[in-house]
């Protein structure tokens, strides 16, 4: 029972040495070093055998303090239990050997401490207890204590491995959910590619065939804008330019020596998509001249979508020539020299325009070599991946000529067939049909631009019926766009087809456009068995397609299949009524001579079951060979192997998800590029497009502009939805239409949208015909930079592996978690600064503080004595005040507020100072002045000629009721009497004065202090800064509250020192006034704010140069403090450093100070000591109030910088908030102080009425439970570094993480608003400012009932 105890995890620091005061309370300490200094204590040091006895009380107080058992306090610890062993190893072995040389019995080891230890330490304590004084060890027990007593530190890739998903819930599977139950499938063969006497043996033979038999049968026919044929190519033509094209790239392109380019050689092919003729002559050119065409779009600007990635393709290719028409040529940009600029990404390319008149007419002797198709590439499609990284797919001209006579024999081409293309020539379908099989059959093509179809959507079918075409190839929007422009049209015969080519049949919802195809134009002559879905890809060319019959009664192949079953991947028939519902269309049957079989998407390639979905997989010799210089991803792709009894040959993916059905049918549910995978369930892009468009696309989403894509949040894929909504569009149509789409497409798909954004119409980038670029879209919307005129975000509805609740054991009583904390080897979290010595007297006569503006004006301490006795006398004379009055002194940052201050302690009054309202904002500053005025309950107010005019104004009258004003006196006329006797407190321990400050969550609290507290104050200050008569010290705070008031108005007075003051208002006017008064006079210490320091680092980012210039030097600053109750901000402290290291800034003098409302200064970096140190700790374990420290750059790491040095008479303790129990240096916790300037107490308090009493009177569940602390209500840790302090001991580190009323408390966790509001700063550089609010749901809740 006992070795299923849990056993304590040790910490990154295991010593058990505490301060003093935890001595009644504390085992003895045995060990007064921590483990890396790695001495064994009880060899040389004997310790008194009363130790063990100590030790043995101190456990059974420790037990008898807490009210469950202390074995279960070991779950709150966080790694092994070696080192904790080590520890108590190393603490008995000392304890239990007295002076004399006799053991103790071994029965002295108290049970409970017994208990946490493994048994192979047991085994080595009890021999250690066994050898006799000056007896020898085993070595090997030795170096295992010593082991143990310094463990390793991890490895440093432990450091930045991001393990956050074993935090995150993990979603069960559905029990329910539909499983795959048919039979493996069996590979799918197509019928066998016929052989044709007559086929020629390459594509360049059939170019000479053609173009010497029949030189002037039509090759090609281009159309202009207005729908009338522009120029018409025959083969023989076509001959003669490819010829010509061919003999001036390789003899007319550098020297006869040194040609440009050489057979083999990858050219650019840059062509508009209105010159398929041009382009035409340009490839088979390439081909003549054995280069390799790689055809890309024309560059329009130089920040096109995607067009840095098709440089990279291009440099990867080594592209060094482009071949372009003398129209796109002109039309590209050019420099102000008239040079085409290289373009971002691209190599250096050389622009050959291939038109006749500006070649050179090749001799009659040269003529090109033509050979039979080989293993050579032929050419290279680019394929934009889902990333947007752009690859180059090499098809070899075996590959191109089988693929071509595939085409033919499915498709039943035949000479001087007439075929209308609609697509783009230059890469897939429309290079296929349109330029590659048409030349091998001498077909003709004729050509319609994007351009066209954007005037005109009906031209292609004028041009069928115009030409009595076969063949058409179309996508399904063309037909879609035909169906809205029909009504106009009349005479329509579409009776000569016998082909329509819908290239985009792989697309599940274009069944949509083809049914309504089909139903509107039978009626004019349109046969059903015509439309011909196909499927393809850039890696496998065409996969399959529906080949025309002549048997109209054999209907197409269609599936209605449930989204539930896909999204799992299973295929399930269901009822097409319903919503839920997939109808897909057959695509065909496999290529001829191809073998296709279906694997699953996902790990190693398995065939899938009847009724699975899986990536459709071809074996053939009509496909791409590799993508080109990457043969890893080339291995992935096309060397796929499924097993030798499917082939011995492998299998290239299609990048298609699919299954083949009854009759070697194949059906295609969508593409892995669009595959979104949700909480562990497949859902298709293309689908949720469909979804979204069914919800009134015509009266709101601009042409049906719609993105859908995926981004990772948490470790799993969101849906985003990005649409372009119509010019006359309202937000109110915006917002109703979004909610619709959610609707749809969480009762459809049962999945939630992430984001749901609109941008305005023709803003989301465009492909070069004028489709949405996906993965642009998608770079914008991560980089912030979309631009949404509407935005709906629904993160709740769809984010749901959310991290795991913190699971919180209120049984551990504090007694267990302390001495979990000792045994397990932790040190308990409390440092104190050194001792404040005796008090002693302060000549003022030698003291002198000095304001400076522009040097405005300056005052000795004489001068201050004497005009703080005239006020004194006013305040008596004309204020009629007694002794312990409240007065309300509203000044301005300067020397009137530092002696109004003075003048009511001479006068035994109690001074507030309070911020003045600024003039240009009367409205909202002056409620705030009124309030702590009533909320002080002050006597009267002391200010200015100036505000007292501000305070008797219209504008101040409409903020507040100026009659409820206690008396305002005015102290720019002061008596020149002086009073009879100046006031001198009888308790030191009176009420000095109040400090008020408005809090981060809107708290007014003014805190009490006295005589006491305030000279206490000064002399900590004084002693940690060694601020002597002979120092100058420059101030630029604001002096209404905290430290920033006791440096202005008193640590000058007390300490001797000369203040330079600075008030930060005028820093609006001159940034650079603070820097050049530390310059001008030579200041060594200087203290600001976080706001100084921004306005500086901004204002004067640019100007280091003519700052430099004019002499400003910052070598001479030794500490740069700055005053805040907050957490340091790493990132302006560093950014300050960096800017104004060149004027002689060190980077070390840069530090901060913490205080808060119970005490307004707990450190402060002094002169002595070590720099500040930075730490970074892991996220997560904050969250759970534990301290892990990671590596610099380690996933979820937080900078936390040292708050300054402990202030002398200061203690510190981290202490539970929600027990009071003391708490180990690995743990996060609310910093506790005890010192002897401390307010005394709150004032008054509003805001927050509900705030704990026992703030600056708690005591410690258990340890020391004698000391009174003040909880300061931050939270932070402690930390033991190696560097020593001025006394020679090693130095303890505060470090503030943020404040207890700030922290939100989530699922049991804690989240800090500032941790959040960076996050969402660095998301986007226009971000400059953040601020996060957050309510309290159930408060919300109260309120309402």
């Amino acid at each position: 029972e006992r070795g299923k105890m849990a056993v304590p995890m040790p910490s990154k620091r295991r010593s058990l040495v505490v301060q003093s005061s935890m001595d009644a309370y504390t085992p003895p300490d045995t060990s007064s070093g921590s483990e890396e200094e790695g001495s064994m204590q009880g060899e040389g040091t004997p310790t008194s055998s009363q130790g063990s006895i100590n030790m043995e009380n101190w456990i059974s107080r420790a037990i008898h303090g807490s009210t469950t058992s202390s074995t279960t306090s070991s779950s709150s610890t966080q790694s092994g239990g070696s080192g904790a062993a080590s520890r108590l190893a190393d603490v008995m072995g000392q304890t239990h050997l007295g002076k004399s040389g006799k053991q103790t019995h071994p029965s002295t080891i108290t049970l409970l401490t017994y208990l946490y230890l493994p048994l192979y330490v047991r085994v080595c304590l009890s021999y250690l207890q066994c050898v006799p004084v000056g007896g020898r060890v085993s070595a090997k027990i030795q170096q295992l204590v010593n082991t143990l007593k310094r463990p390793k530190r991890p490895p440093l890739r432990e450091f930045f491995v991001d393990d956050f998903e074993e935090l995150l819930e993990v979603q069960q599977p559905d029990p329910n959910q539909p499983k795959a139950e048919g039979a493996q499938m069996l590979a799918m063969r197509g019928e066998q590619l016929g052989v044709v006497t007559n086929w020629p043996p390459s594509l360049e033979a059939a170019l000479q065939r053609w173009g010497t038999i029949s030189p002037k049968a039509p090759c090609l026919t281009t159309m202009d804008t207005n729908g009338k044929p522009l120029y018409i190519l025959t083969y023989g033509k076509l001959w003669v330019r490819s010829m010509k094209v061919a003999y001036n790239i390789l003899h007319k392109l550098g020297s006869k020596q040194e040609p440009m380019v050489r057979p083999g050689d990858r050219v650019a092919l840059v062509f508009p998509n209105n010159d398929p003729a041009a382009f035409m002559v340009a490839f088979y050119g390439c081909l003549l001249a054995e280069l390799v065409p790689v055809p890309i779009e024309v560059p329009l600007t130089r920040k096109d979508a995607g067009s840095q990635q098709i440089g990279f393709l291009l440099g990867s290719c080594g592209v060094t020539v482009a071949l372009t028409s003398d129209a796109c040529h002109k039309g590209l940009p050019k420099s102000t020299t008239g040079e085409i600029p290289q373009f971002k990404g691209w190599p250096k390319l050389l622009w050959f325009v291939t038109e006749s008149k500006h070649l050179s007419k090749p001799p009659r002797d040269w003529f090109p070599h033509i050979k039979d198709a080989n293993n050579d590439t032929a050419y290279i499609e680019y394929k934009t991946c889902k990333d947007g990284s752009v690859l180059g797919v090499t098809v070899m001209r075996i590959a191109l000529l089988t693929h071509c006579q595939a085409l033919t024999q499915s498709c039943g081409y035949t000479e001087a067939e007439t075929i209308v293309n609609v697509l783009d020539f230059k890469k897939d379908v429309g290079l296929w049909h349109g330029i590659l099989t048409s030349v091998m059959n001498m077909m003709h093509v004729i050509s319609i631009p994007y351009s066209l179809m954007k005037v005109n959507p009906l031209s292609w079918i004028q041009k069928v019926c115009q030409y009595k075409a076969k063949v058409a190839c179309v996508k399904s929007r063309d037909m879609h766009w035909a169906l809205v422009a029909h009504k106009d049209q009349r005479d329509i015969n579409l009776s000569s087809l016998r082909m329509l080519v819908v290239a985009d049949g792989s697309n599940p919802w274009s069944i949509s456009s083809c049914d309504a195809f089909l139903n509107v134009f039978q009626s004019k002559g349109l046969k059903p068995e015509v439309i011909c879905p196909c499927a393809s890809s850039p890696e496998a060319l065409t996969v399959a397609i529906r080949r025309p019959t002549d048997d109209s009664n054999q209907p197409p192949g269609r599936g209605v299949l449930s989204m539930q079953g896909l999204s799992h991947g299973v295929i399930r028939v269901d009822s097409e009524e319903k919503l839920s519902v997939l109808t897909l269309q057959d695509v065909g049957t496999a290529m001829p001579g191809a073998l296709m079989c279906v694997v699953k998407p996902d790990g190693v390639p398995q065939l899938c079951k009847t009724d699975e979905i899986g990536e459709l997989c071809v074996c053939s010799v009509a496909t791409g060979t590799s993508y080109y210089g990457l043969s890893g991803m080339t291995k992935n792709t096309f060397e796929v192997s499924v097993g030798a009894p499917i082939s011995e040959y492998p299998f290239t993916r299609t990048g298609l998800l699919g299954f083949v059905g009854p009759g070697g049918l194949c059906f295609i549910a969508g593409k892995m590029d669009g595959l979104m995978v949700v909480g562990g369930r497949r859902h298709n892009a293309d689908d949720i497009v469909a979804t979204a468009l069914a919800v009134e696309p015509m009266k709101f989403v601009y042409r049906g502009r719609i993105a859908v894509f995926s981004i990772t949040v948490l470790h799993d894929e969101r849906i985003v939805v990005v649409a372009e909504q119509r010019p006359d569009s309202t937000e109110e149509d915006s917002f109703q239409w979004m909610s619709r789409v959610l609707q749809a497409i969480d009762g459809i798909h049962q999945v939630g949208v992430y984001c749901l954004a609109l941008v305005p119409s023709n803003t989301l980038p465009k492909t070069p015909l004028g489709g949405i670029h996906l993965s642009e879209t998608k770079q914008l919307f991560l980089e912030g930079s979309l631009h949404p005129c509407n935005v709906l975000m629904c993160p709740h509805t769809c984010v749901t592996n959310l991290p795991k609740p913190r699971q919180k054991q209120p049984e551990i009583g504090p007694a267990s978690v302390m001495v979990g904390n000792l045994v397990s080897g932790k040190r308990i979290a409390q440092a104190s600064g050194r001792d404040l010595g005796q008090m002693e007297d302060n000549d003022q006569a030698r003291k002198v503080c000095v304001c400076v503006g522009t040097i405005a004006s300056s005052l000795s301490c004489v001068q201050l004595h004497k005009r703080a006795e005239k006020i004194a006398t006013m305040l008596a004379e004309r204020g009629h005040l007694q002794d312990g009055d409240h007065v309300a002194l509203v000044y301005p940052p300067g020397i009137d507020l530092i002696a109004a201050f003075y003048g009511c302690l001479y006068a035994g009054c109690v001074p507030i100072t309070v911020r003045p309202p600024h003039p240009q904002n009367i409205a909202t500053t002056l409620p705030t002045v009124k309030m702590i005025v009533e909320v002080s309950r002050s006597a009267c107010m002391m200010t200015t000629a100036v505000i007292c005019k501000l305070l008797r104004s219209k504008e101040a009258s409409a903020a507040v009721d100026v009659r409820t004003w206690p008396p305002v006196l005015d102290t720019d006329d002061l008596p020149k009497k002086k009073p009879p006797l100046l006031y001198k407190p009888s308790n030191p321990d009176t009420l000095a004065y109040l400090d008020f400050s408005v809090s981060t969550t809107g708290m007014l609290a003014g805190v009490k202090m006295s005589h006491t507290a305030t000279s206490a104050f000064c002399r900590s200050i004084k002693l940690q800064c060694e601020l002597y008569p002979s120092r100058e010290v420059a101030i630029c705070l604001d002096p209404y509250c905290g430290l920033g008031f006791v440096i202005w108005c008193l640590c000058s007075v007390y300490s001797g020192h000369q203040s330079i003051l600075i008030p930060p208002s005028e820093l609006e006017v001159n940034p650079a006034l603070w820097l050049l008064a530390v310059s001008q006079y030579k200041v060594r210490d200087t203290f600001c704010s976080y706001s100084v320091m921004e306005l500086c680092t901004k204002g004067l980012g640019l100007q280091t140069e003519s700052l430099k210039s004019r002499g400003l030097d910052l070598s001479r600053v030794r500490t740069c403090v700055v005053v805040a109750e907050e957490r340091p901000r790493i990132a302006l402290t560093q950014s300050f450093s960096k800017l104004f290291k060149d004027l002689g800034l060190h980077p070390r003098a840069v530090s901060t100070s913490f205080g808060c409302r119970v005490n307004l200064a707990i450190c402060l970096q002094g002169t002595s000591g070590p720099d500040p140190t930075t730490v970074y700790v892991d996220m997560r374990a904050l969250r759970h109030d534990r301290v892990r420290l990671v590596e610099r750059g380690s996933p979820h790491s937080l900078p936390l910088m040292e708050s300054g040095k402990i202030l002398p008479g200061v203690r510190i303790i981290i202490a539970n908030p929600e027990t009071k129990g003391p708490l180990g240096d690995s743990h996060l916790g609310e910093i506790w102080v005890c010192s002897g300037h401390n307010a005394s107490g709150y004032f008054t308090v509003y805001g927050d009425e509900a705030l704990q009493s026992d703030h600056f009177n708690s005591r410690l569940s258990f340890g020391d439970t004698q000391t009174i602390w003040a909880r300061t209500g931050y939270l932070g840790f402690l930390r033991r570094t190696e560097l020593t302090d001025a006394s020679g001991e090693r130095h303890d580190a505060l470090y503030v993480v943020g404040a207890l009323d700030e922290a939100m408390e989530l699922r049991g966790m804690r989240y800090h608003p500032i941790d959040i509001e960076t996050s969402v700063i660095r998301t986007h550089k226009s971000i400059t400012e953040c601020i996060m609010l957050w309510v309290d749901v159930f408060q919300l809740q109260g309120l309402g009932d």
